[in-house]
């Protein structure tokens, strides 16, 4: 029995020391890192936002509405028929229904940005692990791919326009991760919800099923079984947009239509959302903009954005990778179509006449983060690449946390 006993302890005590602590300690590290900056800023760490829409939706819900009861003139809502529209894609509500429950109209938004940011930091480490790259440097590299990014100020508010980013931003790492490790039906349903966030994160869709073809392929699996494994994913993906077809339709009357058209700015006062005319503007900022301005006697940030180069700056070193990756004749077809996928995901925010508005750095372009992992999760793993990167993050990373400071809701 004593025997028995010693074995089983033995068998617990190796499989305590073979257990992977570094997911707990990069949440920790993150929620230490936000606590320290809602310190150094004064807010409350996880209270409810005064622009809190996704949370008056919610109600409205419950009531049986799908319109809110009144207007409330700080949020962006749309107008449509004499009524007042949440003007952003729904899933942010789902999400806060329940919680509704439990907080009335007072729901722990600014808490709920860092759990998607959780959700962001984890699918990055484990599509970084499960490519080879040791436990440290995997802890460290998601860490620093999530908070050395435009997305940290969205981690310390959880206003309407950070929660369906953030919640978009996790969805979608999670969903980058799952499909490389060959899991095609659960990975096509957090992609089909990061949409039902961010719109444009649609793009990611053809990139997910090239990658699981390719992988399939160097593994020398058959093509007729490889379609059979993404038909259920598919399939949950597809009812996912029905579901949202038909609530902008009964909305507005139009399936694609989320009621930003419908925004005072744009039905009223002659606005366009997105225009060719606006990329040129947009580049010059968000490409080859300064964080930097110079008014003859101190720097002070730039408070409608930077160069997205600097802003996010794991796509930076993305780039900068695959260009030594085709110098060196290892550039494959796969990462040029995730490649090619961010170019035209980025254009196509370059379309838009705000860009995000007041912001640190370039917020939009935080969505195309886990183009970057997908990418870096593709290669072969190497010590020295991972310790030039974390160097050049940490040093951006110091550079956005005083950014914060200045620049935050």
């Amino acid at each position: 029995m004593q025997q028995t006993l010693k074995k089983n302890d033995a068998k617990w005590l190796r499989r305590l020391k073979k257990a992977d602590y570094y997911p707990l300690l990069l949440c920790l590290g993150v929620l230490g890192t936000l606590w320290c900056i809602h310190v150094m800023l004064g807010k409350p760490y996880a209270a409810s936002s005064v622009y809190n829409t996704y949370t008056l939706q919610a109600m409205a819900w419950r009531s049986g509405s799908l319109h809110l009861p009144q207007d409330y003139p700080w949020l962006e809502l749309a107008i449509y028929e004499g009524n007042y529209y949440v003007s952003f894609p729904p899933l942010p509500s789902v999400v806060l229904l329940p919680l509704t429950f439990l907080f009335g109209s007072s729901t722990p938004d600014n808490l709920l940005v860092k759990l998607y940011a959780l959700m962001a930091v984890l699918g990055i480490y484990f599509a970084l692990k499960n490519a080879g790259n040791s436990r440290p440097s995997s802890a460290m590299l998601a860490y620093l791919f999530a908070l050395s990014s435009s997305a940290l100020p969205m981690m310390v508010e959880g206003a309407v326009w950070y929660q369906p980013q953030m919640l978009a931003l996790g969805l979608m790492s999670l969903s980058v991760m799952l499909m490389l490790k060959r899991k095609p039906t659960p990975a096509l349903f957090l992609y089909a919800l990061s949409v039902c966030c961010r719109p444009f994160d649609a793009v990611y869709g053809p990139m997910l099923y090239l990658v699981y073809l390719w992988q399939r392929r160097q593994a020398l699996y058959g093509f007729k079984d490889t379609i059979k494994r993404l038909i259920p994913g598919t399939i949950l993906g597809l009812m996912v947009a029905a579901g949202i077809a038909v609530f902008n339709y009964v909305r507005f009357h139009n399936p694609l239509e989320f009621g930003h058209n419908y925004l005072p700015e744009f039905s009223f006062q002659g606005g366009v959302q997105f225009s060719l005319s606006h990329v040129a503007n947009n580049a010059k900022t968000f490409l080859f903009g300064s964080p930097l301005s110079w008014d003859g006697q101190v720097y002070t940030f730039n408070q409608f954005g930077y160069s997205l180069f600097l802003a996010c700056p794991v796509i930076t070193l993305m780039l900068i990778q695959c260009a030594l990756d085709l110098f060196r004749r290892r550039f494959t077809w796969v990462k040029g179509a995730v490649v090619i996928s961010m170019a035209v995901h980025i254009f196509l925010l370059l379309l838009h006449r705000t860009f995000g508005g007041y912001q640190l750095g370039a917020r939009y372009v935080a969505d195309c983060i886990p183009y970057a992992v997908c990418c870096f999760s593709l290669s072969k793993p190497c010590g020295k690449r991972n310790a030039v990167h974390t160097l050049v993050l940490l040093l951006v990373f110091v550079f956005t946390l005083v950014g914060v400071s200045f620049i935050h809701l």
